[in-house]
């Protein structure tokens, strides 16, 4: 690989014979990673900055992954090392005591809203991406995800059962988020995994997420006990004692979520799966429910709050052949006052929030698919 890099930085000179900022960059770097010479910023003096772009081109450096991959296409020779390309690639790794993992995202244009901040969906989608890649730095299966071989063997996929996701601050367009994640038992059914999200450049927590899972028999679609085997596969790569990434009492996490009474006070009826909406488990994913939830929220509520909590239940699956309704009510606190959500994060005052109790149910048989809470934050004008 060293040879493949000295080759192609030879290649990246401009104009005048003198080596490019491509051939600059290539000395600063490794395979696995950017390094340290003489001439790059100090690392402190890159905090400030906002992007990987604005990183690159002030601190003289980058990821030695970009580096590897072009000396490779340069030379046709195969990046070093027994990881393949996509691994290589990604910006993240398993931290020191291989127990948790870290990954850093752009936010691209697609991810935003009109707003141009990542939407919730984003943000659910890279909690589940980080988690897939947790998966595989540990040697689990992509043919479903995180199956372990004794899973592979018998047919079992895990499923999401809950899921609560807390966004403090949503990320805009540009902009790097880095995620770490861990799991861990939660008793003889399931697994949890947790998140936390943090802003790269300032490294202020701008989201948390906790979330459960169960295994299913993919042929039979029935739950089945966590074995003994699975428990040994999985197990070995969790924290010993629990960490939690809401540690604090009565957090929001914890909060049981009632059945929504009927009739409900805003609806959106006959909602349809698409293609695109099921997964690698063939059912649909756990992330549209979050956009089946937040349809049936007054149009008044999107224009002045933001999400800031939601939290989901999943009791069904759901199959592209269903036809779904989203039902939605003002959820009235035990005091009896029209607010009172618990807010986790210290920066919102109470007084400001309004929280939402979801049903998600089959449309001819009524059936219960999901059963879900929404907290709002009024927008700062």
């Amino acid at each position: 690989m060293r040879r493949a890099v000295r080759l192609l930085a030879s290649r990246c000179r401009g104009p005048t014979g003198r080596p490019s900022w491509m051939a600059a960059m290539l000395r600063c770097s490794t395979p696995l990673g950017p390094i340290r010479s003489r001439e790059a910023t100090p690392a402190r003096q890159c905090r400030r900055l906002r992007t990987w772009g604005e990183v690159r081109r002030a601190c003289k450096a980058t990821s030695g992954l970009e580096v590897a991959v072009a000396a490779a296409a340069a030379t046709g020779e195969k990046c070093v090392g027994e990881r393949g390309l996509a691994e290589r690639l990604r910006l993240g790794s398993l931290l020191p005591d291989g127990l948790s993992y870290k990954e850093c995202f752009i936010i691209r244009c697609y991810e935003v809203g009109i707003n141009k901040t990542a939407t919730v969906e984003t943000i659910a989608n890279l909690l589940q991406e980080v988690g897939g890649s947790h998966a595989q730095s540990v040697g689990f299966s992509t043919d479903g995800f995180a199956t372990t071989p004794t899973m592979r063997k018998l047919g079992l996929i895990w499923v999401t059962s809950r899921m609560h996701i807390e966004v403090y601050k949503y990320p805009a367009w540009g902009e790097v988020i880095e995620i770490e994640t861990w799991c861990q038992s939660d008793g003889r059914m399931g697994t949890r995994r947790d998140w936390i999200l943090k802003d790269l450049a300032t490294g202020e927590v701008i989201g948390r997420a906790t979330s459960k899972w169960v295994m299913m028999n993919q042929n039979t679609r029935k739950l089945q006990r966590v074995s003994d085997e699975v428990r040994e596969e999985v197990f070995v790569h969790c924290p010993k004692t629990p960490r939690l990434s809401f540690p604090e009492e009565n957090n929001g996490s914890l909060k049981k979520i009632p059945k929504l009474d009927d009739p409900a006070q805003y609806s959106r009826l006959g909602l349809v799966p698409r293609r695109a909406d099921l997964d690698m488990n063939q059912h649909v994913n756990n992330v549209t429910y979050i956009g089946w939830v937040l349809e049936s929220i007054p149009q008044e509520i999107i224009d002045t709050h933001e999400l800031q909590t939601i939290t989901l239940d999943y009791r069904r699956e759901c199959q592209h052949s269903d036809i779904v309704d989203s039902l939605a009510s003002p959820e009235v606190p035990e005091d009896g006052s029209t607010n009172g959500a618990v807010a986790s994060d210290p920066h919102v005052n109470d007084q400001y929030l309004q929280e939402f109790l979801h049903l998600l149910r089959l449309s001819g048989s009524g059936l219960e698919i999901n059963r879900g809470r929404t907290v709002w934050r009024k927008l700062a004008r």
